[in-house]
């Protein structure tokens, strides 16, 4: 982990969990995952509330959720090697 890379974890980790999952994860994931698959699959043509569209407004924010949960432990792991190699 770089010097960069690991002062700007320790800023991230000070916002908390909660924050970088639903800011990392669910905004710059799932709702740009959503986005696409929208215009790939066309969930919505018959309306919002169709059975695609639901699965589709119920999957991408939970997989997005489960992205940021990943990434903070990925993370995480690396700042606390780095850490300890770091003393």
């Amino acid at each position: 982990m770089k010097d960069d890379q690991f002062k700007a974890w320790e800023l991230t980790r000070e916002k908390g969990k909660l924050k970088f999952f639903l800011i990392r994860g669910v905004l710059l994931y799932g709702l740009p995952m959503f986005i696409i698959m929208a215009f790939m699959n066309k969930p919505f043509v018959d309306s919002f509330t169709s059975k695609a569209a639901i699965v589709h407004i119920i999957v991408w924010p939970l997989a997005g959720l489960l992205f940021g949960v990943i990434m903070w432990y990925v993370t995480e792991h690396k700042y606390k090697k780095e850490l300890a190699s770091r003393t």
